[in-house]
């Protein structure tokens, strides 16, 4: 069996979403953090990783801005292919894998595919990635959940309290094999009855094939920024990160 280092690696970054809790008339994604883009702190993840290549999908009018101003700019080598996302999260998935595809990516490479709003993702998280979707086929970064969580009815009352040490909060990059995940999006494609409430990479691999998804460690830093309150939080561990 290929160990990771022999197999090529991909990441698709998303950055299509125009944040709507956010609140902002600029995306979040291209909102400045410590005076840089949002978007530069996952990108410079992945360029300093392992990774071969990045394919970042953004929107359509924003590819030459991200062209100029982020990639360009900051001289990330490793994106190799900027392509137009879609109206959800699981079409600019489906555009960026088909445009490693269409690129000659080899069918047992690994994918690695990561929301462009998680800015505080680690090249540990990364290198786990990696190694997880070469080992398992298909893994996610998650964490241990640390509030009780309860299932409710209808109405609104309390219908079940899940066992918490079962319970795990999704986080990306979530890693697969280059076959199996694009095989999964294209049994997605093949329906509009297949693609209701389709949340992240890893239910797509669990409904659509046989297969299972391992769950690794990512890290309780390794937050998605939604609202303006979770740009405060993400600058204060930024600035917490830097100073050690």
């Amino acid at each position: 069996m290929e160990t990771a280092r022999e197999r090529k690696t991909a990441a698709i970054v998303l950055a299509a979403g125009h944040g709507k809790r956010m609140q902002s008339e600029v995306a979040k994604q291209f909102m400045e953090l410590q005076r840089k883009p949002l978007l530069f702190y996952s990108l410079k993840a992945f360029e300093e990783s392992t990774v071969d290549t990045v394919v970042l999908v953004t929107g359509k009018e924003e590819i030459s801005y991200c062209q100029k101003e982020i990639v360009g700019k900051f001289g990330f080598q490793k994106v190799s292919q900027i392509t137009a996302g879609g109206k959800e999260r699981y079409h600019s998935v489906y555009a960026g894998l088909l445009a490693l595809s269409e690129s000659g990516f080899p069918p047992d490479g690994l994918v690695l595919i990561h929301d462009g709003a998680r800015p505080l993702v680690t090249g540990e998280i990364i290198s786990r990635a990696v190694e997880g979707a070469a080992k398992y086929g298909a893994c996610a970064a998650a964490m241990p959940v640390k509030d009780t969580i309860k299932v409710a009815d209808e109405d609104g009352f309390c219908a079940a309290t899940p066992k918490r040490s079962m319970l795990w909060q999704m986080q990306t990059p979530q890693a697969f094999s280059f076959a199996l995940i694009l095989d999964a999006y294209k049994r997605l494609f093949s329906g509009e009855e297949y693609q209701k409430d389709v949340t992240d990479d890893a239910m797509v691999v669990e409904t659509m094939t046989d297969s299972r998804v391992k769950l690794i460690l990512g890290d309780y830093s390794n937050m998605k920024v939604t609202t303006p309150e979770d740009m405060a939080v993400a600058e204060a561990l930024l600035l917490r990160r830097n100073s050690m």
